[in-house]
């Protein structure tokens, strides 16, 4: 094992978004172990604020174990548990449960070191086993990948935790860190007590919330961790309450009954912006919509043409669905990688064409259209399937909408059940290779199918620590998706949300890339 080189998390100023690279991080060497802040001190917490959610919350999503590539379960996890490192204001990669952490230099190695005091809710130190046990435990997205990756995890101490890697692996922390639900920490203990399914129902974290109750498909309850490490809550209890129709949720907003409203679009956005005592609150997320056509690699399937997939391209009038359904805020930017994330790669813009849509389509032998089947969405976004069925439609492409509650759509989805047409999209953090692993590459938890060539390239940048050429093969990789049109992009979201007179700090955009609240314990209410 080479010399280990002290990290302690790597800067990332909003704007430009979050970009972590391991030459970034090993910058920082010889500032010697970091300890983040210290926690401050606080009134008691008091008060409630109340979410109006746009989708029904998950138990899955109680547990990190389960994350998916997608950035929904964090919407919970940042209030009920914590993790070794995370995104956080200012920071791409910020200390939590570890105060500290150092890379060898010959890259196979990771040391973190524990943060002294920080607990479990039900009082249990965090210790070294628990990261051993919650990292041996994780099933999410990426699962295969980043345990093939990782030769053992040690436990020297109850304090100190070493991931040994087989090769070095510039995506370690990337992964481990931010793109999955692998660095977030369970009890050990308390997990074996209860078991798996106790533990979703009554889940036990260290975040800056604990656990009350949970309705299903009605609302979830939290209340003020106060010895949490890094802060007191101001806010005492937090309340999610399920409403997934959007003039439902406006109208909570408008009379009181929630503070915040997640996801408000098209003429109820308008309508929220002339209210007085209520905000308009777009957010620009890493959330990339596209069309994925799970059937392209049927030779008998009309997909399978790479024109038809063109064809549905350039079907999309993008620029109209943007101002109809996000005001404008919503990026056009050709890709399933968010323009923020390391190695993007800029392809070029969008183009609407119906007529060169309906001459490709003829070309390929349907030149009265044809019946596509099956258009699977979440539902909390059929209104944007709407849209882009009926551009479809305009050029022949005939599909029936299929909208599905988002638990049981991600789920179908990774199970690789969803057929013909899937509006996808992904709002997790990464940089361009974890987005590509997720829904590109073989053994992808969405994907549907593979490319060799585009499998051996990303298999080439995996192992490169050269940042240029790295860059140079994702790039690459990147280009083939764009050319072979392997799926047909809509927008990067512009994640519009609203807010009630009563919230003081909202929690929106604290963290770069993050559409939703957080972190919980940074949020207030007027005059508390």
């Amino acid at each position: 094992m080479g010399s280990p080189s002290r990290e302690a998390g790597a800067s990332a100023p909003g704007g430009k978004g979050i970009r972590v690279t391991r030459r970034d991080l090993l910058a920082v060497a010889g500032f010697g172990l970091v300890a983040g802040a210290p926690r401050a001190a606080a009134a008691k917490p008091d008060g409630q604020l109340t979410w109006g959610i746009h989708v029904s919350l998950a138990p899955a999503w109680f547990d990190p174990a389960e994350t998916s590539g997608l950035i929904t379960p964090f919407m919970v996890l940042y209030a009920l548990q914590d993790a070794m490192v995370k995104p956080m204001p200012g920071k791409a990669l910020a200390p939590s449960l570890a105060e500290s952490w150092a890379a060898s230099e010959d890259g196979l190695s990771y040391d973190f070191v524990l943060r002294k005091g920080a607990m479990f809710h039900n009082g249990d130190p965090v210790t070294a086993e628990d990261v051993k046990f919650s990292f041996t435990r994780y099933r999410g997205a990426s699962h295969d990948l980043i345990k093939s990756r990782v030769a053992a995890v040690d436990t020297p101490d109850p304090q100190h935790v070493r991931f040994r890697l087989k090769e070095p692996w510039p995506d370690f922390l990337t992964f481990y860190g931010s793109a999955t639900g692998a660095g977030w920490i369970v009890p050990r203990k308390y997990v074996e007590k209860v078991g798996e399914d106790g533990y979703k129902k009554t889940p036990v974290g260290a975040g800056p919330y604990k656990f009350v109750s949970f309705d299903p498909g009605v609302e979830l309850v939290m209340e003020a961790f106060e010895p949490y490490w890094r802060k007191t809550p101001s806010v005492k209890r937090l309340v999610f309450k399920v409403i997934p129709d959007e003039a439902t949720r406006l109208a909570a907003l408008k009379r009181g009954e929630v503070d915040i409203a997640y996801s408000i679009r098209g003429e109820l956005a308008e309508d929220l912006q002339r209210t007085p005592g209520l905000t308009l609150k777009p957010i620009g997320s890493p959330a990339a919509f596209w069309l994925s056509f799970a059937d392209q690699w049927d030779a008998k399937s009309p997909w399978h043409d790479e024109r038809v997939r063109q064809a549905a391209s350039l079907a999309i009038d993008r620029k109209s669905i943007n101002e109809a359904l996000t005001l404008g805020y919503s990026k056009l930017t050709g890709s399933l990688i968010p323009q923020s994330f390391e190695f993007y790669w800029q392809p070029p813009d969008p183009v609407y064409d119906p007529a060169q849509a309906k001459r490709l389509l003829a070309e390929a032998g349907h030149p009265g259209g044809f019946d596509a089947g099956d258009y699977y969405c979440d539902s909390s976004y059929s209104n944007v399937g709407e849209a882009v069925l009926n551009n479809l439609g305009e050029v022949g492409i005939r599909a029936k909408l299929r909208p599905i509650e988002r638990a049981a759509f991600l789920k179908e989805w990774a199970e690789k059940s969803l057929k013909n047409v899937i509006q996808a999209g992904s709002g997790a953090f990464g940089n361009a290779a974890t987005r590509l692993a997720a829904f590109i590459v073989k053994g992808g938890t969405y994907a549907y199918g593979n490319y060799p060539d585009i499998d051996e390239l990303f298999q080439k940048q995996a192992v490169e620590l050269d940042h240029q050429k790295r860059e140079a093969l994702l790039h690459k990789t990147q280009q083939l998706v764009h050319e072979r049109t392997v799926i047909a992009p809509i927008w990067q979201l512009a994640f519009i949300n609203g807010i009630g007179p009563r919230v003081g700090e909202s929690g929106f955009g604290l963290i770069t890339d993050f559409a939703y609240t957080a972190p919980f314990e940074d949020i207030t209410i007027k005059g508390t």
